[in-house]
């Protein structure tokens, strides 16, 4: 399952079809995707996920799996596979990691360490940042990509902040007067961390250092580098830290995206979500001696198929999203030539066409492409990556 405009949906077809699997492309809208017959398309309907589940179970074939590729899938892919007798996360764990204020609950009865939070409703926000103490992190309970997030410092800002956020909120369907989360700012280094849970075992395949501080007032992701550069001890804290939130959300199988801050007194679990990496990043990780991707290791877990080696495969690689200046209209990107040619980059995909709007965080949700780059070290991966991003010239106007 696909959302329209989704990065994922060439990645997870070309993994499909080498592990000579039949695929069905679920989506609310057509997708660009070329060989993908009428006939191995179901339209679906992303905001009544019983409906579009129960025409996915209906299909004239069975599925063996269902796999959802982004945030808004995974709620119909437990559905589905409950109404088809899969192995599946149960809906309500799934549910917890679409709502962060739920999430949240429950991660604390648990005892996860995380940030403080508390619930604001409409024109609360100021008084509620106040109870957690400044700086602090407004955000929408739903929204993913660092869409809505602003840290703000003061009354002001956190008033400012909210009628923001629930601008955004409205512009992408929601209810501009839902509550907002509240959260304690946790400063401290940020990774990502890739997992995969299978037969109820949650494992590791990934942890991804970010370089750049993310530090507000919005949390625009730029580099992702693997392997981490962090202590043997920190990393080990990280993994556990992530697997109890795992499972006190009840996740029992399929794909685990977590995001971590190492803060003073060790890692605090920021979000986890019940998929995969997004955008294109998935690229910067091969796997075993033959470079399997992550896409196909998911699929080879979702079908019970027999699993490949889940050493990362490379010695150390990277991915940039190139990130947007400023709101405009994408007149050119120069220099890509020149970046190529940076020592240890691999390729460079503009996802962004030229003659398109472009809008930055908090309010967008795209990035102008993605640079990915291989190397001995970590070290070098990271220059290889900014050096290759400094030879670029984007002109918005």
């Amino acid at each position: 399952m696909v959302p329209a405009g989704s990065y994922r949906t060439a990645d997870f077809i070309t993994a499909a079809r080498g592990l000579r699997v039949d695929v069905v492309v679920a989506s609310d809208s057509d997708v660009p995707v070329s060989d993908v017959g009428r006939s191995r398309m179901l339209s679906i309907d992303f905001d009544r996920p019983e409906w579009s589940a129960a025409r996915i179970a209906g299909l004239a074939e069975s599925p063996d799996a269902v796999v959802a590729a982004d945030d808004r899938g995974v709620i119909i892919a437990a559905m589905a596979s409950q109404f088809l007798g899969l192995t599946s996360n149960p809906v309500s764990s799934v549910a917890m990691t679409r709502d962060k204020a739920h999430m949240r609950g429950l991660l604390a009865s648990a005892g996860i360490p995380q940030p403080r939070f508390t619930l604001a409703g409409d024109g609360e926000v100021p008084g509620r940042t106040e109870e957690i103490g400044y700086p602090c992190v407004v955000k929408p309970r739903s929204l993913s990509a660092s869409l809505g997030v602003i840290r703000v410092d003061s009354d002001s800002e956190a008033q400012m902040a909210e009628g923001r956020i629930r601008r955004i909120i409205a512009d992408q369907g929601g209810d501009a007067s839902a509550t907002l989360l509240v959260e304690e700012f946790i400063p401290g280094f940020e990774v990502a961390v890739e997992g995969l849970v299978s037969d109820g075992e949650f494992r590791v395949l990934a942890i991804l250092d970010k370089p750049d501080p993310l530090d507000g007032p919005f949390f625009e992701e730029t580099i992702f580098v693997t392997p981490s550069r962090l202590t043997g001890t920190v990393q080990q804290q990280i993994t556990e830290v992530v697997r109890s939130a795992v499972e006190a959300l009840g996740l029992a199988t399929g794909p685990i995206h977590a995001e971590v801050r190492i803060g003073s007194d060790g890692p605090v679990v920021i979000e986890v979500a019940a998929r995969s990496i997004g955008g294109l990043c998935g690229r910067a990780l091969t796997f075993g001696l033959l470079g399997e991707s992550l896409e196909s290791l998911i699929l080879r877990s979702a079908l019970g198929l027999v699993g490949a080696d889940s050493k990362v495969a490379a010695s150390a690689t990277g991915v940039m999203m190139v990130p947007i200046p400023g709101s405009g209209t994408l007149a050119s990107v120069s220099g890509v030539d020149d970046a190529l040619a940076v020592a240890g980059v691999m390729s460079i995909d503009q996802t962004m066409p030229v003659g398109r709007p472009v809008v930055p965080l908090p309010e967008g949700d795209r990035y102008l492409g993605f640079i990915f780059a291989e190397a001995e070290t970590p070290d070098e991966v990271e220059s290889a990556l900014r050096t290759a991003h400094a030879a670029l010239t984007i002109t918005i106007t």
